[in-house]
């Protein structure tokens, strides 16, 4: 483990942030030697400006960054520093060859102590988790299909990298369970208590397209059905609403679901054979996967149990 965070310290940073009468502290790691960093979209939205953002490398350097890329969706964005020298970018793992029992090794700065490490095991894998939604419309609620560890994670270590036993980054850490919450927060929430085990990371392959989208175009896509959920049902699956938030079709014609078959009223219960107990765990299961991935669904309509096969469209991030 000393070997790992020796390896991977130079490629970690923590940031200072400043915006909207708050300051912040987070963590985020070097993709690449032109500077980009990739952390978690709330640790910087609250970022005007460059002038906001701070970067500490582990060697005490500092640089004012820039954010390239910014989703809600995902909780990720990208930040770019210019005029570092040096720059040692992590690798990358994969996190589909991730195994619950795996030994890992979590690096941030909670409660703004840089270049902490901390070690533990993979605890589960996609854990479908929700963090965000303080605009109230839903507009600003991320999905993750989690990592979840038992490595201490702590406000301050959002964004921060989740290493495998090679020193390849297979997650970002971006929330903790707290205890006595009611819910997941964020990781470096002012409100959240401290670590008990319970940690939740974006899984890399999941992080690394979404980061490649923010650098090349500064958005991010995420994959669609083209359906509004009912997310008032609370039977078992996640329901497709009789209309749409504006009295709009509920099934979007012409969209994924409409051209698989799907109709007002069923109530999809598996995602390529995997249950889903509600809509915001069907959410999370989509956005797991990329635009144009074809997804198995089985539903119940009338009674029956059906499977319809669709093909998933893209929309713009926000």
């Amino acid at each position: 483990m000393a070997g790992i965070a020796a390896s991977a310290l130079p490629g970690v940073v923590t940031l200072h942030v400043k915006g909207g009468g708050s300051s912040g502290t987070g963590t985020g790691f070097v993709l690449d030697t032109k500077g980009h960093i990739l952390t978690n979209n709330h640790v910087v939205d609250g970022a005007q400006s460059s002038r906001d953002i701070s970067v500490t490398f582990s060697s005490g350097e500092t640089a004012r960054a820039r954010v390239v890329g910014k989703d809600t969706g995902y909780d990720l964005a990208v930040v770019q520093v210019t005029g570092v020298s040096g720059l040692r970018p992590l690798p990358l793992g994969n996190s589909e060859d991730v195994r619950v029992g795996d030994p890992v090794v979590a690096i941030g700065a909670p409660f703004d102590l840089s270049n902490t490490v901390t070690s533990g095991i993979i605890s589960a894998k996609e854990r479908p988790i929700t963090a965000g939604g303080e605009k109230g419309d839903g507009s600003d609620i991320s999905y993750v299909d989690a990592l979840q560890t038992d490595a201490p994670i702590n406000p301050g270590n959002s964004g921060g990298p989740l290493l495998d036993s090679k020193g390849r980054v297979i997650g970002i850490n971006s929330a903790i369970r707290a205890a006595g919450g009611s819910g997941d927060g964020e990781g470096d929430g002012a409100s959240q208590p401290g670590s008990i085990g319970l940690g939740f990371a974006i899984p890399i392959n999941q992080g690394k397209r979404v980061a490649e989208e923010l650098i090349n175009t500064g958005k991010a896509t995420h994959p669609v059905i083209g359906v509004s959920l009912d997310m008032q049902f609370n039977g078992d699956g996640a329901r497709v609403g009789e209309k749409g938030k504006d009295g709009s079709a509920s099934v979007t014609p012409g969209g994924p679901a409409a051209t698989a078959g799907l109709r007002p009223g069923d109530v999809i219960t598996k995602v390529d054979g995997q249950r889903v107990h509600n809509g915001e765990e069907l959410i999370v299961k989509i956005r797991a996967h990329r635009p144009g991935d074809r997804l198995e669904l089985t539903l119940t309509r009338g009674g029956k149990e059906l499977t319809k096969t669709l093909t998933l469209g893209s929309s713009q991030g926000t």
